[in-house]
């Protein structure tokens, strides 16, 4: 429902504004602007369901495979100590765990046309054990929240951008997207657990995030021991080469238990199809009310009134010009893509602006397109606490990215 309510007043807020643009200032593009956008939000919608669909293919058919060759039920019940305290409503062992695991992994290495049909297939198995089909359960809320929180470990696509963009040391930001990112995820967990009433005080989940922060620290320490050519090539290099281990490591399950890994994969990539298809709807609502806010003009409104309350407070306003990129990304990914882009452009790529752009963009995710693509997989309408968790995960990480920016750069 929450989702509801904000994709209304897109709309709402956009014809206003749009409305008092023509008859007050005399703005008679504004309205052909709006028209344009839902052409070409509806547009870029299909293009994204339709170059999901091989990838979506792909991995569920290796996924498949997993499941049947017994590998993500291996991975279930090692990660049983830690998911039973954190999904306390998934039974023992179930398979999702290993699903959920794959995702969240995928995730950290940055690997984000992996991640998506890892996730759409953990959607799947938990609603499986959905008693209320069009409202989501606890656990459903959870992962969501790991996934809008952006725990990422290895950003290389935003250190190849900066690079691009003729940074002097592109990889600058790679501590301050990890330390920021991991603010954001533990904000997260924290929160939802929360709002679910889950203990986090006990040994396991204790033992758990305290190693969690010493791998970030020990992953800090390694890379700051390379230059940035070195920390590029290792970085890119370490995530495919996982990701190719994955695959082979289901197939050769899959061969230890005499099973038809090609049948198998085939049965999985038909859903992949089917998967695809249906989240259509649900892309080109949500990217379609986001385009005609920002070709309203109301996200330059809403930036600019931040910049005046801040500077009448008496505080800083250098961060203002990076707020674009924050508010974007958990509307849309490509958005705030091109507004890190345009931030570097037009303040630099080494600019205070441009490098807490770039960690904006790799502290959190878009949380209404996982919402909206993750929840509409299903059929799920009522999402609970989810918008709210999420949001408040994104805050956490646009917060410590300020906090953490003003102390580096």
């Amino acid at each position: 429902m929450v989702l509801y309510y904000i994709w209304i007043a897109f709309f709402i807020i956009a014809f206003v504004i749009a409305t008092v643009r023509l008859v007050f200032m005399g703005d008679v593009e504004v309205f052909p602007a709006i028209m344009n956008s839902t052409f070409d939000s509806s547009k870029a919608a299909f293009e994204i369901s339709l170059g999901l669909t091989g990838v979506l293919s792909l991995w569920l058919g290796i996924m498949k495979i997993g499941e049947k060759g017994g590998v993500v039920n291996v991975l279930a019940k090692v990660l049983s100590p830690v998911f039973t305290r954190l999904f306390p409503d998934i039974p023992k062992g179930h398979p999702v765990t290993g699903s959920i695991f794959m995702n969240v992994a995928a995730n950290m290495l940055g690997l984000d046309n992996a991640a998506t049909p890892l996730g759409l297939r953990a959607m799947e198995q938990l609603q499986e054990l959905n008693t209320k089909k069009d409202t989501a359960t606890n656990p459903m809320i959870m992962f969501l929240v790991l996934n809008t929180s952006g725990l990422t470990l290895i950003p290389v696509s935003i250190m190849v951008y900066r690079a691009q963009m003729g940074a002097a040391q592109p990889t600058d930001i790679f501590v301050p997207i990890l330390l920021a990112t991991f603010f954001s995820t533990l904000a997260g967990i924290v929160v939802t657990s929360i709002y679910q009433r889950i203990n986090l005080l006990n040994r396991t989940m204790l033992l758990t995030l305290g190693g969690m922060s010493a791998v970030v620290a020990g992953i800090i320490w390694g890379f700051a021991q390379m230059d940035k050519a070195q920390m590029n090539v290792v970085s890119t290099s370490v995530a495919n080469i996982l990701l190719m281990l994955i695959i082979v490591v289901f197939i050769l399950a899959g061969m230890r238990k005499k099973l038809n890994v090609y049948d198998a994969f085939i049965e999985g990539a038909k859903e992949g199809f089917t998967t695809a298809v249906r989240i259509i709807p649900y892309l080109v609502a949500i990217l379609v009310g986001i385009g005609v806010f920002r070709a309203s003009g109301a996200m330059d409104m809403l930036i600019d009134g931040i910049k005046w309350l801040v500077s009448t407070l008496g505080g800083n306003t250098d961060f203002v010009g990076a707020l674009p990129t924050a508010f974007m990304k958990p509307l849309s990914g490509s958005g705030a893509r091109g507004m890190m882009v345009d931030a570097m452009t037009t303040y630099g790529a080494d600019s205070f602006v441009g490098r807490l752009a770039c960690v904006f963009q790799g502290s959190t995710d878009t949380t209404f397109y996982i919402l909206a693509v993750y929840f509409g997989s299903v059929g799920i309408r009522y999402t609970r606490h989810a918008v709210a968790c999420g949001l408040l995960a994104d805050l956490a990480g646009i917060v410590a990215a300020i906090a953490i920016c003003y102390m580096f750069f």
